[in-house]
This record gives C-alpha cells, sequence and structure tokens, in this order.
C-alpha cells in the first residue's frame, strides 16, 4: 500500500544584499526517539520580488539573482553541493536588456531537487532552514517551497541511509 504524501510550505524574504533564513519546524513529524524520520519527495519553488503578482523592477541593462537553498542546518551563506546539508537549491536570474524598468528575461533553475533522486531526500532532523541570497539591484526577494513529504519508519537500511549523507 502506498503512503499518504502530505506537503509542508515554508517562506523566507524581505530583504536584499544580505543572506536571509528562517526555520521550518518538522518536530511534529520527525521524531527521533520513535525513529519516525520524513522523506521529501518533491520540492516546488515560487519565487517573487515585492508581490506574487508583481513584474521584476530593475534599473536599465542590468541582471540581478535570487539563490535559495533548503538545508538541514543552519547556514550564513549561500552553500555548494558538497555541504551534506543540502537538500534542495535554485537560483532566478534576471537582466534588463531595454531602457525600462522591468526584467526582459527571468531564467529559473532548480540545481539539486529530491524529485532528481531515485527515492527522494531522507530527512531525521527536527528544523529545515530555508535561506535566500537577493541582489541589491532588487528591493525585496521572497522565496516560498511547498515539499511534498511522507513520514517513515526508521528501519534499517533507512538509518545507513541517513548515517551515509551526514546530516
Amino acid at each position: 500500500m502506498a503512503k499518504e504524501s502530505f506537503f509542508i510550505r515554508g517562506k523566507v524574504g524581505g530583504g536584499t544584499g544580505a543572506f536571509i533564513q528562517t526555520e521550518i519546524d518538522i518536530g511534529h513529524v520527525v521524531d527521533a526517539l520513535g525513529k519516525t524520520v520524513m522523506r521529501i519527495h518533491n520540492v516546488a519553488a515560487q519565487v517573487w520580488e515585492n508581490f506574487p503578482r508583481q513584474e521584476f523592477s530593475m534599473l536599465a541593462n542590468t541582471g540581478a539573482r535570487i539563490a535559495w537553498q533548503l538545508t538541514t542546518s543552519s547556514q550564513t551563506d549561500i552553500v555548494d553541493a558538497t555541504d551534506r546539508s543540502v537538500i534542495a537549491t535554485g537560483a532566478l536570474d534576471l537582466a534588463n536588456t531595454t531602457t525600462g524598468n522591468q526584467a526582459t528575461t527571468i531564467s529559473d533553475r532548480a540545481d539539486i531537487l529530491p524529485q532528481h533522486w531515485t527515492n527522494g531526500f531522507l530527512v531525521g532532523v527536527d528544523q529545515l532552514y530555508l535561506g535566500i541570497y537577493a541582489d541589491t539591484q532588487l528591493s525585496e526577494a521572497n522565496v516560498a517551497l511547498v515539499l511534498e513529504c511522507t513520514a517513515e519508519t526508521l528501519s534499517q537500511s533507512a538509518a545507513m541511509s541517513l548515517a551515509l549523507s551526514q546530516q
């Protein structure tokens, strides 16, 4: 019988020019003593500037980036895929190639996502950390994630998988 999935949501944002991070509490799912862990199967990201319905405003002939990450440990900046706490990362690259004041080219990139892996990403911590960095060219940057997850009992093979990933 297939396990029922559930969704966890998180959002971070509000500033630019500095790394901003927020915690997503998953302690209601993960229970180390009860041997319950969470598997993330899919991550969907929504990225925007001031309001989700508003276009990105930029100076003429400039570019900007909003980079985001979801990790199992707190960070002080954007990290790369060699950091073992990385669950998912992505970026939104923007360019304004006109004399107007709005982005004319937008490129959305999700570098690492659990759906790229055969069995998703196994998590055994009580908190996840969603962080972003946005160029100062933007007035505000926001990222919201929706995680599709399942809860499972920590089997011997899952414990080995968790230990090998060194979360």
